[in-house]
C-alpha cells in the first residue's frame, strides 16, 4: 500500500488538501474584520487572526518547492498530451482558415442541414439571422452549421440554473468538460466537424457565465430578449390529421420528396415565396400539396391552388391525390377549361393556370387562396410566365393586409436564375430547396451514328430490339407528333401482335435460354444490316406530297417525311416477321387523344405482355407513367414558330433541350434502375441547348396584352415577366388591339418620346373590357362583339368556336396498312369530300367558304346529338366537336353576361343562316380579321409561274394559297381573309372568306389611307345622320392596293365648316329656315369661295362655328340649349333688316 500511496504522489495531495481550508479561514477572517464595531479592542495575541497570517507564510514558501520538484512520469504524460493537444489546435486553426477561403457562400450554407437534428424539434431550415446575431458569430471562420444551433439549447439550459451554483462550479465544469471533449477529439480523430461544434460551444458556455458573473443587469436584459426572440415561433403547430391507407403511406415514404418535408415547411413558414427544384419523379406534385394541407394551410374556408400547364395533368393529380389522401373529390377537385368537380368543401384545387388568370380578373387578391403551386414552371408557358409575375405582386399585397398568401414555384429542372436572380420579380430573392431526383440510377445509352431522315425508323428497330432481348419492363418511345405515334403503333403492332389467347406461350418465350437469346441477338443483326438502306432508298426516290399540311403541335399531322415513312413500311414489315410469341401491348399517347384512351395508359399490361408506349413530349413531364424500364428518346421535338413580322405559323421538328432529354431519360428509373437509349450521338446532344427557350418569346402576345390591360396593368413594357417577350412583339400587339378598338389610340403629336411612350401605354376601351371576357383570341372576341346584329350571334359563337378548337376534320390522307383498309379510306374521303360540298352551300353561302364549311359541320353535328357514330361516318374529329360544344356553352354565358338583353341560348336545331345574314357574317369576319386580308395576284405578278392562282398579303413578298380542300379553292375571289398562313410545301391559307372590295374602307378604315373628297358627287348634307357625307378614294394598308370610292363622313378641317356654314344658310340643317333662304343677301355657296374672307358676314358666320367646333346637327343642337342666341346676330348679317325682328322671334330655329 506504501508503494502505492507513493505511486499517487500522497505527499503532494497532503500539501494540496489544506489549501482550500486556509481559504476558508482567510475570508472568515475578512468577514468578521469588516463587521466594525464588535471587534474593537482586539490586541496582537488575538487566536483568530494569528493563524491567518501564518498560513501566508506557508504560502508564499510553497510555489516555489514544488517548480524545483521533478516531474513524475503522469506529469510528463499529462504535459505531452496538452503539447499534442495544443498542435493539434494550431492544425485545426490552419485547417479552419484553408477551409474559411473555399467556404460556400451564406446563400448556400443556410439550404445546408443535417440529419442529426431531424426529431428534435429544432429547424433544419436556416432562416436569415438578425444583424445582432451575426456580429456575435462572425468572430472565426463558421464551417458547421450545427455549432449556433447547439449553443442555442446550451445558452437555454444554462440559463435556469443559480448564479452562486455558476460562480463555485464553473472552473471544475469548465475544466472537466474540456478534457471530456479533448478525449473525444482524440478518438474520433475524422469527425472534426461534431468535436468543433461542441468545443465551441463549450468555449462559449465559459465566456457566457463569466460575463453573467460580471454583469447581472446585461444579463437580463439579454435573457428577457432572447425570451422575447423565442416566444414568436413558439405558437402551436397546426396539424390536420390524414387517414392513408397502408399501402399509399409505403409508397409515399420512397418518394425523395418527404425527406424534405421539414425543410420545405419551415422554409415555407418563414418566406412568403420559395422554388422547390426536384426532378420529375420527386413526387413534388402530389406530396407538397398533401404538406400545406397537413400544416392546416386549408382550414379557415381556405384552399390550396395548384396550376398545371396541361388539362391531362391537372386532372389526373386530382383524382391521385384525392386517392392517396383518402379524401373525397369534392374536396379534392379539379377546374380545367370546360369542365370541373369544384365544390363549396374544395379544399385542394388542380387547375390550368389560364384557369387561375380568369380568376385574377374576378378577384384580384385571390382571397380564397392561402398558397398557390405553380407547378412545371420550367416550361416555361405563357400563362405560368404571367401568372408568376402577378403573383411575385399579389404576394406582399397580401401580406401587408394582414392575409400572408404563400406562393411555391416548383420546376423540375435547375434552371431558376429567371425567378431568383430577376430582381424586377423578387427583390429579396426566394430560397431554392433542391430534392433529390429519380429513385433509381438510370443508364444512358447513345447511338453512335444519328439517323438524320428516318428516326421512326430507327426507333422502331430499337423497341423491337429491347423486346427481343432485354428483361421485362415497359418501353416508352418520345416521338414528335401523332402520325408518327400511330405509324409507329401499326408498325410494332403489325411485328409482336397481340391477342388474348397467347399468354401462355408469352410466359415460356420470356423462359428462354441463353443460347436462343444469342440466336435472336445474331438474326436481329443480320437483318438490321440491311433495314436501313432499304427504308432510305425508298425515302428519297418518293417525290414530296405537296397536299401535306403541317399541324397543331399536340395534334401532330404528317410531316412529308412521315409518309414517305409509312409507304416504305412494307419492305422493312415484311423482313420484320410477325412474332406472335411475345406479344407486345402497344398504346399511343398525346394531348388530343381521348381521355378513356389516355386512361389505358395507367393500367397494367394484359399478362404475358410488355407495355410499349409512344408518345410525343406530353409524358416528359406532366404525366408519370408506371413500370417503364426503358426509354427510347428520338431527341426531337415539334414546336409552332411564328414569323413575329408576317404573323405566319409553321411547325417544326428540331432538336430537344439537354434539360428536356434529361427529362425523358428520367422517366426510366421510377420503379427499378432503367435505360435510355438516345437515337442520336454524344456528340449531337453535345450542341444541344441547354434549355428550352420561354414559350412568351416564340409567339405572339396580343392576347396577354389585353388581358393584362383589363387588369389595369397599362404599362406591359414594365411588367415583371420572369423572361419578358420582345419589344417588336407587345408593339405589334399593341398596334393590333388599337386597330380592334380595344384599346385607345395613341396621340398623334407631340414630343417624341412621350409618344413612343404613349405607343406602349394605350389605356384600355369599353370594348376592350368586352373583348376581355370572352375566352378566345382577340380578332375573334371582335366578332363576338360585333355579332348582335341581324340575329347572327348564334352563328358568330358556332364559328369562333370552331376557329379556335384547331383540327375539326379527321386527316384522311394517311397511307393504309392493307388494301382493305385503303378501300375504306378512299370510300370516307368521298363521303367527306361530298360532306363539305353539301356544309358550303351554294351562291351567296359558298362565299363564306371555310367558314360556311365549318358552320354546317358544327350545325350538322349538333343537330345528330354529337354522337361519335356521327362524327366517324361524317369525317369529323369527336373529340373536337366535344370541345366545340362546350366552348360554345361557354360564349354563349360570357356573351349574356356582357349584354343580357341579347338572351342567346344554344341551339342544338340551329337552322342554316339566310342569305342575308351570311352577308353579314362576312362581313363581321372582316371586321375580327382586317389585318388579314389577301388580294389575288394581279397582271404584273403573272408573268412570274409562281403567282399563277397565288395571292398576295400586305405583310410578305411571297405568294400564299387556297388550300385544295377549302371550298374557295375553284372559285379564287379577288379579296379574300384567312384565319392563319399554314407553311408546309407552300404556304396555305387556311380558314378562308370571301370579301367584297368596297367592305373594306367601310369596315377597316384603320387600315386604309384615303383620299380627298371627290368632287363629283360633290359633298352633301344627311338628314338622317345630321352629318356631311362625301365619296372618297382609297388605297389600303402599306401595299396602296387600290379600293373603289366610298361614301363616308367628310374628314375633320376648315374645310367641313364651311360646307356645314352652307348648309345651314340653304336651311337643309335646320327647316325652318329654308323660308328666309330666298332672302339671303349673298348665295351660300360662297362660303367655299377662296375669296369669301372678303366679304365680312362669311367670316362672322364662319368664326363662331370653328370657336364652338360645330360641324353637325348635334353639336349644333347642343350649343343651342345653353347659348340661345347661338348665331343670331351672324346670321342676321345675311338677311335684310326688315326679316330681322321674325328672325329674332324664333330663334333658336329648332
Amino acid at each position: 500500500m506504501g508503494k502505492l500511496r507513493k505511486k499517487h504522489n500522497w505527499k503532494g495531495r497532503q500539501q494540496s488538501d489544506p489549501q482550500p481550508s486556509a481559504d476558508e479561514e482567510k475570508t472568515e477572517v475578512v468577514v468578521e474584520l469588516k463587521d466594525g464595531s464588535i471587534l474593537k479592542g482586539l490586541d496582537e495575541s488575538n487566536a483568530l487572526v494569528l493563524p491567518s497570517s501564518k498560513s501566508k507564510k506557508n504560502k508564499s514558501s510553497l510555489p516555489p518547492i514544488s517548480k524545483k520538484k521533478p516531474l513524475t512520469k503522469k506529469q510528463k504524460k499529462e504535459l505531452q498530451k496538452v503539447l499534442e493537444r495544443k498542435e493539434k489546435k494550431a492544425q485545426r486553426a490552419e485547417i479552419l482558415a484553408k477551409l474559411a477561403e473555399v467556404q460556400l457562400p451564406e446563400s448556400e450554407l443556410k439550404l445546408l442541414y443535417t440529419t442529426s437534428k431531424l426529431g428534435t424539434g429544432e429547424k433544419l431550415y436556416q432562416a436569415k439571422r438578425s444583424a445582432d446575431e451575426v456580429k456575435d458569430e462572425d468572430s472565426g471562420p463558421k464551417i458547421s452549421s450545427v455549432s449556433g444551433a447547439n449553443r442555442k439549447r446550451k445558452w437555454e439550459d444554462d440559463d435556469d440554473d443559480d448564479e452562486e451554483q455558476k460562480a463555485e462550479e464553473s472552473s471544475d465544469v469548465d475544466t472537466s468538460s474540456d478534457e471530456d471533449e479533448d478525449e473525444q477529439e482524440d478518438e474520433v480523430n475524422n469527425t472534426t466537424d461534431m468535436s468543433e461544434c461542441k468545443e465551441t460551444s463549450s468555449v462559449c458556455q465559459e465566456t457566457k457565465r463569466e460575463v453573467k458573473v460580471e454583469q447581472d443587469g446585461e444579463k437580463e436584459k439579454k435573457i428577457s430578449d432572447q425570451e422575447k426572440v423565442q416566444k414568436k415561433p413558439s405558437e402551436p403547430a397546426i396539424f390536420i390529421p390524414v387517414d392513408r391507407s397502408p399501402e399509399v403511406q409505403e409508397a409515399r415514404l420512397k418518394l425523395p420528396v418527404l425527406a424534405e418535408e421539414q425543410v420545405i415547411m419551415e422554409a415555407v413558414r418563414e418566406n412568403p415565396s420559395i422554388v422547390i427544384c426536384g426532378e420529375t419523379g420527386s413526387g413534388k406534385t402530389t406530396q407538397v400539396p398533401q404538406f400545406l394541407y397537413e400544416a392546416g394551410y386549408a382550414s379557415d374556408g381556405r384552399m390550396i391552388g395548384i396550376t398545371e400547364p396541361r388539362r391531362v395533368a391537372a386532372v389526373s393529380m386530382s383524382h391521385r391525390v384525392a386517392k392517396e389522401m383518402n379524401l373525397p373529390t369534392q374536396v379534392v377537385s379539379y377546374q380545367i377549361r370546360y369542365e370541373g368537380n369544384v365544390t363549396s368543401d374544395t379544399k385542394i384545387k388542380f387547375m390550368t393556370d389560364g384557369v387561375l388568370l380568369k380568376e385574377i380578373q374576378k378577384d384580384f387578391l385571390l382571397q380564397k387562396y392561402s398558397a398557390i403551386i405553380i407547378d412545371e414552371a420550367h416550361e416555361r408557358s405563357v400563362y405560368t410566365d404571367i401568372l408568376i409575375g402577378l403573383l411575385s405582386r399579389i404576394v406582399p399585397l397580401r401580406n401587408k393586409k394582414g392575409m400572408p398568401m404563400k406562393l411555391l414555384i416548383m420546376s423540375a429542372t435547375l434552371r431558376v436564375e429567371d425567378f431568383t436572380e430577376n430582381q424586377r420579380l423578387f427583390r429579396t430573392p426566394p430560397p431554392v430547396i433542391k430534392v433529390d431526383a429519380r429513385q433509381f440510377p438510370v443508364t444512358i445509352h447513345f447511338n453512335k451514328r444519328t439517323p438524320l431522315e428516318d428516326y421512326t425508323g430507327e426507333a422502331f428497330h430499337k423497341t423491337c430490339k429491347i423486346h427481343r432481348m432485354l428483361p421485362p419492363g415497359g418501353i416508352l418511345v418520345f416521338l414528335t407528333g401523332q402520325a408518327e405515334v400511330h405509324s409507329l403503333c401499326r408498325r410494332l403492332r403489325k411485328a409482336f401482335p397481340f391477342r388474348k389467347g397467347n399468354t401462355a406461350t408469352a410466359e415460356d418465350e420470356e423462359a428462354e435460354t441463353s443460347e436462343a437469346m444469342r440466336k435472336f441477338k445474331k438474326a436481329k443483326q443480320k437483318k438490321t444490316v440491311s433495314l436501313p438502306r432499304i427504308d432510305l432508298d425508298n425515302y428519297s426516290a418518293l417525290p414530296v406530297d405537296e397536299g401535306d399540311e403541317d399541324r397543331e403541335a399536340g395534334i401532330g399531322d404528317e410531316e412529308d417525311g412521315d409518309s414517305d415513312l409509312d409507304l416504305g413500311d412494307d419492305p422493312a414489315d415484311a423482313e420484320e416477321k410477325a412474332d406472335g410469341s411475345i406479344p407486345l401491348y402497344v398504346l399511343p399517347l398525346y394531348s388530343l387523344l381521348a381521355p378513356e384512351q389516355q386512361a389505358k395508359v395507367f393500367r397494367p399490361p394484359p399478362p404475358g405482355t410488355r407495355l410499349c408506349i409512344i408518345a410525343t413530349n406530353v409524358a416528359e413531364t406532366s404525366l408519370t407513367i408506371p413500370g417503364i424500364k426503358y426509354v427510347v428518346d428520338c431527341g426531337r421535338v415539334k414546336k409552332r414558330f411564328y414569323d413575329k413580322v408576317t404573323g405566319v405559323s409553321s411547325f417544326k421538328v428540331t432538336w430537344t433541350s439537354q434539360a428536356s432529354a434529361n427529362q425523358r431519360a428520367g422517366r426510366a428509373g421510377r420503379t427499378e434502375p432503367g435505360h435510355c437509349y438516345r437515337l442520336y450521338s454524344s456528340a449531337v446532344f453535345g450542341d444541344f441547348t441547354l434549355f428550352s427557350e420561354a414559350e412568351i418569346t416564340r409567339r405572339p402576345v396580343e392576347d396577354l396584352v389585353l388581358q393584362m390591360k383589363d387588369l389595369n396593368i397599362e404599362k406591359v413594357v414594365n411588367f415583371p415577366f420572369p423572361t419578358p417577350p420582345s419589344t417588336e412583339a407587345l408593339v405589334a400587339a399593341e398596334q393590333l388591339l388599337v386597330s380592334l378598338g380595344a384599346l385607345e389610340e395613341p396621340p398623334c403629336t407631340g414630343r417624341l418620346k412621350d409618344m413612343q411612350r404613349a405607343k406602349l401605354s394605350c389605356p384600355i376601351t369599353p370594348l376592350g373590357r368586352a373583348m376581355a371576357s370572352f375566352p378566345v383570341a382577340p380578332r375573334y372576341a371582335k366578332m363576338l362583339a360585333l355579332g348582335k346584329q341581324q340575329d347572327c350571334l348564334p352563328y358568330v359563337i358556332a364559328v369562333v368556336a370552331a376557329m379556335t378548337v384547331r383540327e375539326i376534320f379527321e386527316d384522311l390522307d394517311r397511307p393504309a396498312r392493307s388494301e382493305d383498309e385503303s378501300s375504306k379510306l378512299n370510300q370516307r374521303r368521298a363521303r367527306l369530300t361530298q360532306m363539305r360540298r353539301l356544309w358550303a352551300g351554294q351562291g351567296a353561302s359558298l362565299l363564306l367558304g371555310d367558314l360556311m364549311i365549318m358552320l354546317g359541320a358544327v350545325g350538322a353535328c349538333e343537330f345528330a346529338g354529337c354522337t361519335p357514330r356521327f362524327c366517324e361516318n361524317s369525317g369529323l374529329r369527336y373529340k373536337a366537336m366535344v370541345e366545340i360544344r362546350k366552348l360554345r356553352g361557354q360564349l354563349t354565358n360570357a356573351v349574356n353576361a356582357v349584354c343580357p338583353e341579347v338572351g342567346v341560348f344554344v341551339d342544338p336545331k340551329m337552322t342554316p343562316p339566310t342569305e342575308h345574314q351570311v352577308v353579314c357574317l362576312r362581313q363581321i369576319v372582316l371586321a375580327g380579321l382586317g389585318d388579314h386580308l389577301a388580294r389575288r395576284a394581279q397582271g404584273e405578278d403573272l408573268v412570274d409561274p409562281k403567282w399563277k392562282n397565288a395571292y398576295k398579303t400586305p405583310l410578305m413578298d411571297e405568294p400564299v394559297f387556297i388550300h385544295p380542300n377549302s371550298a374557295l379553292f375553284k372559285t379564287l375571289p379577288e379579296f379574300v381573309v384567312y384565319q392563319e398562313i399554314m407553311e408546309t410545301s407552300k404556304m396555305y391559307m387556311r380558314g378562308v372568306s370571301a370579301v367584297e372590295a368596297e367592305w373594306v374602307p367601310q369596315f377597316l378604315p384603320q387600315y386604309c389611307h384615303f383620299g380627298s373628297p371627290l368632287e363629283s358627287p360633290s359633298p352633301w348634307f344627311c338628314s338622317s345622320t345630321g352629318t356631311i357625307r362625301c365619296h372618297r378614294s382609297s388605297t389600303f394598308f402599306r401595299v396602296g392596293w387600290q379600293l373603289p370610292a366610298v361614301e363616308m363622313e367628310y374628314p375633320e378641317g376648315l374645310e367641313r365648316y364651311r360646307l356645314f356654314a352652307k348648309f345651314l344658310l340653304e336651311g337643309q340643317v335646320c327647316p325652318a329656315l329654308k323660308k328666309h333662304s330666298s332672302h339671303l343677301l349673298s348665295n351660300p355657296s360662297i362660303m367655299l369661295k377662296t375669296w369669301a374672307k372678303l366679304q365680312p358676314r362669311t367670316e362672322a358666320f364662319l368664326g363662331p362655328l370653328v370657336s364652338k367646333k360645330v360641324d353637325c346637327r348635334e353639336a349644333l343642337h347642343s350649343v343651342w340649349k345653353t347659348e340661345e342666341k347661338f348665331l343670331l346676330t351672324a346670321y342676321c348679317q345675311w338677311l335684310p333688316e326688315s326679316v330681322h325682328q321674325e328672325v329674332a322671334k324664333s330663334w333658336p330655329p329648332l
